[in-house]
Order: structure tokens, then sequence, then C-alpha cells
């Protein structure tokens, strides 16, 4: 039956690409992610700083990374809606669920400002590879933003956007969440402070003190 208003969900994707036209519009707002589209032969992308607007009866092949959720509004056909548009999430977005209310929600998210289609996607993905592979090696932002061929300033925007952090602190959530796994492991502190790039022991102690509230011992201990 068609809709009569508006219903949202939380849905989350494989991997796998799919292709299908709905006579329905959806808005679309990831949570975690990133989804490539072709929209009617116009290729786009969205991700947790963008989401999209596919209009009703706009055929739509899409393919997203495996773990990509993304809060899918379907809704009926109206003057908001009747074309393909990308829009800029804010903070507010983040927490949008599928408990909320979709009209309300609808409202909020035709509100917000377009994004420029020459806008550049950036692939959390590779990002974790990349670091992951070269923890214990000196990163900063210009570095990062080398990746993808973006100004130091653009990519801190980007990541910010994004992930809600600053490359910084993405840089040494990282850093921490390997030294866990290593530690678990029974790999000395020392050992594991070099690994991923703490200069010392002691400066990786404080680190995990600071940000995860634990010792290295803790992180040793057996979970029951």
């Amino acid at each position: 039956m068609p809709l009569t208003q508006p219903v949202s969900s939380l849905r989350r994707y494989d991997g796998q690409a799919h292709v299908h036209v709905h006579e329905h519009a959806q808005i679309m707002v990831p949570r975690a992610g990133r989804m490539e589209l072709d929209v009617d032969g116009h290729a786009a992308f969205t991700d947790p700083s963008c989401g999209m607007i596919i209009p009703a009866g706009a055929r739509h092949a899409y393919q997203a990374q495996p773990g990509t959720r993304i809060l899918v509004i379907d809704a009926p056909e109206s003057a908001g809606l009747a074309r393909l548009r990308r829009f800029a999430l804010t903070p507010a977005c983040r927490a949008l669920d599928e408990r909320g209310d979709p009209g309300r929600q609808l409202a909020l998210l035709l509100g917000l400002p377009a994004v420029l289609p020459s806008r550049r996607g950036l692939d959390l993905a590779r990002l974790d590879a990349a670091l992951s592979a070269t923890l214990d090696e000196s990163w900063n932002t210009a570095r990062m933003a080398a990746l993808f061929h973006l100004s130091a300033q653009r990519f801190h925007a980007r990541l910010l956007e994004l992930t809600g952090t600053t490359p910084g602190d993405y840089l040494r959530a990282l850093r921490l969440r390997q030294a866990g796994r290593l530690l678990a492991r029974g790999v000395t502190l020392e050992a594991s402070a070099a690994r991923v790039g703490y200069g010392s022991a002691s400066a990786l102690a404080y680190a995990l003190r600071r940000d995860l509230g634990a010792t290295a011992r803790d992180l040793r201990r057996p979970r029951r």
C-alpha cells in the first residue's frame, strides 16, 4: 500500500550491491560507514557527514561498506522530496534514531543546507588501515590529509564532521585500542608503547588512565 506518512527504520548493510525502485521517497541519514550510489545515472555517496534524499520513482543502485548503518525515512512524495539532494548533517542529527517521530525528523532534515556535489569523500576504512599499519610512526594532520589529497584544514573539518573527533583524538583512540589488545596478549607495557607510538611506558600508562580509566594490569586481567 502507498505510504501516507513518514516511517523510519535503522538499516544495516552487508557490502553487496543492490538495485531497486520504489514509489516513495527515501531520506538517508548514515550512522556509520559509507554508501556509494548511482541514482538515475548520477553518482553520489552518503556518509555520517551528509545525508541524501532519493526521490520517489528514482532507480538507484547502491553498495555500502560492510557494517554500514543508516537511518532511513520512507516518506510520501512532497515538494521537498521531489529531487535528488545531499544535505550536510549537523551534530544534532547524531541523536536521531528509529524511535523518534519520523515527521519531526523529516522536518529537521529538510531544513539542513545542501552539500556541494564536488565535496570529496573520506574513506575511514582506508584511514584506519594506513594508521594501524604504522602506529609507531609520527602522524600529523597534514600526513593524514595527504592520503586523500586534501589540505590539512579541510581534512580536519571533514573528519570532525564524520566522527565528532579531531585527527589527534582519532589517532590517539586507535593507538590506545591497539595498546589494549597488545597488553591483553601479554606484551609488556614498554613494548606496547613502542609499537603504538608512545615515547615511553609511563606516557602510555598515563594515557590509558586518562582516556580509558584503566591500568596495564587491568587490561591484562582475563575477562570473566
